[in-house]
């Protein structure tokens, strides 16, 4: 589109060429050019951001001066537990270590010399799976603060936009503290006044710009991404779709691209980093890398455009795939919808674990612990799906609904009947009734309600130890006794939403070494070839290790990659501890 970027970029050669534009491009970028360095950033779609811009913009950062700052004590060598309790026989301690003396100085270097990238702490969220040796119950989670989109000007409009699932009349929410004053915004007078504002804002917002600008979560890390690159001078050059890698002599040179029906090369001196968002549209490499019943599971958050382009150019100059993760996908629990626009997907990561709601497979029986990761989630489920779509179904009580809405439903005091009368809203009277419409054996979800509600009056789930964990509760209701996270399903009319398995990215990837080397076959690297993100494969051995466990790596190895481009490696020095070198655990996820 003319009226958004130039058609063509300035030169036909760069010292850095970047061939994707959500974090892990932006990251490259920024930090190559922080060193001097020309960089071309070349992407797809007509916007930038990718899957980034639709995410909560969370980055798993261990060690970061602002946890010393805060009193948090986080030496390297509990994170590098904790990641290889997560990665078990899959652990790279060298991708690990890497990483972990990374972090923090790509957080350093980024917040003291660009114009807009800020970070803070999310003091609420900890590591996902806090019973494993080096977890942290917090510190290790980074944000970015909300950001003004006014200030990229008319760049505003290359913005992507995020989920619209995720938003309430184009609004976005912020996670944390301001979501729970949008929850009880009738009953406290401090919540009722941020709500006002927020609302006062976006009507101003729509009608002076048609869109708001008060971006927070994934829009607002992009949107300071973007803006911190253009002030740069790094050149963003959209609708340039890679068509292939050019090399010489074994060494990847460049790309051609196909810019408005034309082919131009663009040459890179010092090398190519692919970071085109992975491959959650692509049927056919999602199968052939996902082992077990979520194989055929195509429900994909990712923007349409992440069709596995970087894996593609790759494996075309002889690159290979690490096929070993049990999650190929970043795998979380979704509803479907129909409408007259088309087919909506919602992502279930809050609702399913507040109090007064229950998941439970085909026949009504609970398979998990309900305020667990994605990953955790959507595995669990598959187990218990004994033929067709992996499915189960979120149950809760009117209290519930009404009070944190479920899925599509917003809570009071919007209306909820319509969603009813469409089916994707389940209701019945009873329980037995709800059962019926839901296909559910009516005596055995009977049961597991009963036996959930003496767990609710006593605060211990006996059964999968939802509420035990720290975040389980910040997820809760403080004044839900004797837990947070519990409270019993008692007063009809009952209602269900039917759950699928979707997936927000992609997991397995291009093998690459700690310096972001694309390997060959023989497990060499191929001269001139990085990649970052999605694209290149997961350092977590296929677990969701935390909120922010996407996007750490997506800025940290970016970060990496520009490094070893510049020159500086950065990957030297951590020590992997003795007691860490027994790699026979499977993944935790496994």
């Amino acid at each position: 589109m003319s009226d958004r970027t130039t058609h063509f970029p300035s030169a036909t050669e760069y010292d850095v060429l970047v061939i994707g534009c959500g974090a892990a491009g932006l990251s490259t970028a920024i930090s190559a050019r922080l060193a001097g360095l020309t960089v071309l950033v070349a992407e797809k779609a007509d916007v930038v951001g990718g899957a980034a811009a639709r995410s909560g913009g969370q980055v798993w950062a261990p060690g970061s001066q602002l946890a010393r700052a805060a009193g948090i004590v986080d030496p390297p060598e509990a994170a590098l537990q904790y990641l290889q309790s997560e990665a078990g026989s899959l652990f790279d301690p060298e991708r690990a270590s890497a990483y972990l003396r990374a972090a923090p100085r790509m957080v350093d270097e980024y917040s003291s010399r660009t114009t807009e990238m800020r970070f803070i702490m999310n003091p609420l969220a900890g590591d996902a799976h806090p019973q494993l040796p080096g977890a942290a119950g917090s510190g290790r989670v980074l944000m970015v603060p909300e950001f003004d989109a006014r200030k990229l000007g008319q760049r505003m409009t290359q913005l992507a936009l995020p989920l619209k699932e995720w938003t309430f009349l184009g609004m976005q929410i912020g996670p944390g503290k301001e979501l729970n004053h949008f929850f009880n915004w009738y009953r406290s007078l401090e919540s009722a006044k941020v709500v006002a504002s927020r609302f006062a804002r976006l009507a101003r917002d729509l009608l002076t710009h048609g869109r708001t600008t008060r971006l927070v979560n994934g829009q607002a890390l992009v949107a300071r991404l973007f803006k911190s690159a253009l002030d740069l001078g790094v050149e963003i050059q959209t609708e340039a779709t890679a068509l292939r890698l050019m090399t010489d002599a074994g060494k990847v040179t460049g790309a051609v691209f196909n810019i408005a029906g034309e082919q131009v090369a663009v040459a890179s001196r010092r090398g190519v980093v692919l970071a085109c968002g992975g491959f959650p549209h692509d049927r056919i490499q999602r199968e052939a890398l996902q082992p077990g019943p979520l194989r055929h599971a195509l429900l994909p958050l990712a923007p349409e455009g992440n069709t596995g382009d970087g894996l593609r150019l790759a494996l075309d100059v002889g690159a290979t795939l690490d096929r070993r993760l049990p999650n190929a996908l970043s795998w979380t629990p979704v509803s479907r919808i129909e409408t007259k626009s088309g087919v909506r997907l919602f992502p279930h990561l809050i609702d399913k674990g507040k109090p007064g709601f229950i998941a439970v497979d085909a026949k009504g029986r609970r398979f998990c612990n309900e305020s667990g990761p994605g990953n955790d989630f959507v595995r669990k489920m598959a187990e218990r799906t004994e033929a067709g779509p992996v499915q189960g179904y979120l149950v809760f009580d009117h209290a519930a609904l009404r009070r944190w809405g479920a899925g599509m439903v917003r809570p009071t005091p919007l209306p909820y009947q319509h969603h009813v009368r469409s089916g994707y809203l389940l209701r019945g009277d009873s329980v037995a009734e709800l059962a019926g419409k839901a296909g559910l054996e009516p005596d055995c979800l009977a049961e597991t309600i009963e036996r959930f509600n003496k767990f609710a009056s006593t605060g211990i789930d006996e059964d999968f130890q939802r509420g035990e964990s720290l975040a389980d509760k910040r997820n809760g209701d403080p004044n839900c006794k004797p837990n947070p996270a519990l409270r019993a399903l008692t007063h009809g009319p009952f209602y269900a939403i039917r759950l699928l398995a979707g997936d927000f990215s992609t997991l397995s990837g291009l093998t690459v070494d700690a310096q972001c080397r694309v390997l060959d076959t023989t497990g060499q690297p191929i001269a001139g070839l990085y990649a970052a993100g999605n694209d290149a494969a997961s350092m977590m051995g296929g677990s969701n290790i935390s909120p922010g466990s996407t996007l750490g790596p997506a800025l940290v190895f970016g970060y990496i990659a520009a490094q070893q481009l510049i020159g500086a490696d950065v990957t030297k020095e951590v020590a992997t501890p003795d007691s860490l070198h027994s790699n026979d655990r499977e993944p935790a996820d496994a």
